[in-house]
């Protein structure tokens, strides 16, 4: 069986809107087996929609279409299908009603246009949204079928997953399973050297994905049950995280913040944040995920070599000379802030994060990373980037190493090559923001 994905609209197309829906499906597709062979973009024009699914049609058993279902006049998704397929437009009450009490239940008023979007193609199978005002639908004739799907990713996502999968669950004689394997640390060339011959495997297949600074390791089988699926793919994903060490953080987890909150809650401990360069941003991360609040209560972005010594105690005398950027000057951060905020773990990042600033002896990319228990102090200097221009990139990767290194703390891993133990900088004034 073989499915197409064709999305809708024209601010897909000038770059507007980056289409993660594509992607969603795609993934939900291989899961119940269905093979994705085309995925096509196409503005909001008519005739050119009407070509697109033609084509689609033409070479795949299900198309599957994503936006165009608004009540402005540039959704024409529903028109141009029912045109497609010869059939007319008629209202459907019981989305009607659905889209009134949307409307009801949030406050807001409806307007005449709303209407349209509960005009669908006569003899559909309609798929109620729970989540917006545009109902999808399915259309089915000649042993093809069209489904319609809304554009906001919060409104396709779980109409595709509550709706359209038990709908597709009929076309699918097996399935298609993963595991989802990250690490942090290692270079996806030496990965790919690592695990070489593993990737020339047929069944499971093991398929590597770039990410900043990461590398995700898909293991994949197809079977006739999900649970047969996963047990051919086990195998291979506890070799995989044999030869990755500890470089290995997940299964089938998103991130290293997420990695970092769970060892959190499980041990029941605080971390705290003292970042310059990186401007909140590894405390931000950590707030993405649920349960954050338990683990972690206080971050401080001290840019100014004042604020450093004014609310993390660093020394004048190690900011003159050492300099901001320096081992001691990130070591003196994350235990301030530890002992400050009364937490079990402290992180200190320091950076030189570019365009400017840069010299011969701390170049642009140059960054320390400290993370403090009160026992042990590790640094870790690192040299980031390629060029000036990349301060973006410099600067989540400071925030990466600096979660991998708390991971590592916190479960009793050791750190990476290169890294620097200290003592923990003993402070000056040594108590917390909440009284001693």
């Amino acid at each position: 069986m073989n499915a197409e994905i064709l999305a809708v609209g024209t601010e897909l197309l000038l770059g507007n809107i980056v289409n993660t829906n594509a992607q969603y499906l795609a993934n939900g597709l291989a899961q119940l087996g269905i093979n994705v062979l085309h995925q096509t973009v196409v503005g909001d024009n008519e005739a050119r929609l009407i070509d697109a699914l033609r084509l689609a049609l033409s070479r795949s058993d299900i198309v599957i279409t994503t936006g165009g279902l608004g009540p402005t006049g540039d959704d024409i998704t529903r028109e141009t299908i029912a045109k497609v397929f010869g059939r007319q437009l008629v209202r459907d009450e019981h989305s009607m009603k659905v889209i009134r009490d949307y409307f009801a239940r949030t406050g807001r008023k409806m307007g005449p246009s709303n209407e349209k979007q509960a005009m669908l193609p006569e003899e559909c199978i309609v798929l109620q949204n729970d989540w917006g005002t545009a109902p999808g639908c399915v259309v089915e004739q000649d042993g093809k079928s069209v489904i319609m799907l809304p554009g906001p990713p919060r409104e396709m996502g779980p109409l595709f997953d509550q709706r359209v999968r038990p709908y597709l669950a009929k076309f699918s004689d097996a399935v298609i399973a993963s595991i989802n394997l990250r690490e942090f640390g290692i270079p996806e060339s030496t990965v790919q050297e690592l695990l070489d011959d593993l990737m020339k495997g047929e069944s499971p297949t093991l398929s590597p994905y770039a990410k900043e600074g990461e590398v995700q390791l898909r293991i994949t089988a197809k079977a006739a049950t999900e649970e047969e699926a996963l047990a051919i793919c086990r195998p291979v994903a506890e070799e995989v995280k044999k030869r990755l060490g500890t470089a290995y953080y997940g299964e089938n987890v998103d991130s290293l913040q997420e990695v970092v909150v769970k060892a959190l809650l499980e041990k029941k401990k605080k971390i705290a944040f003292a970042e310059s360069c990186t401007g909140g941003m590894t405390a931000g991360r950590l707030t993405e995920i649920s349960g954050s609040s338990e683990v972690f209560e206080c971050g401080i972005v001290s840019y100014a070599n004042r604020v450093k010594h004014a609310l993390l105690d660093v020394r004048e005398k190690t900011l003159q000379d050492h300099g901001a950027v320096s081992e001691e000057t990130a070591a003196e951060m994350a235990e301030g802030v530890r002992v400050r905020a009364q937490a079990d773990y402290g992180v200190g990042i320091t950076g030189i994060a570019g365009p400017g600033g840069g010299t011969a002896e701390k170049p642009v990319g140059l960054v320390y990373v400290a993370v403090s228990d009160g026992k042990d102090c590790y640094v870790r200097r690192l040299l980031l980037g390629h060029s000036g221009s990349e301060r973006a990139h410099v600067r989540y990767l400071s925030s990466s190493n600096a979660l991998d290194m708390a991971r590592r703390l916190i479960i009793g891993l050791p750190q990476p090559d290169g890294t620097v133990r200290v003592d923990p900088p003993k402070l000056q004034a040594p108590t917390s923001f909440f009284g001693n």
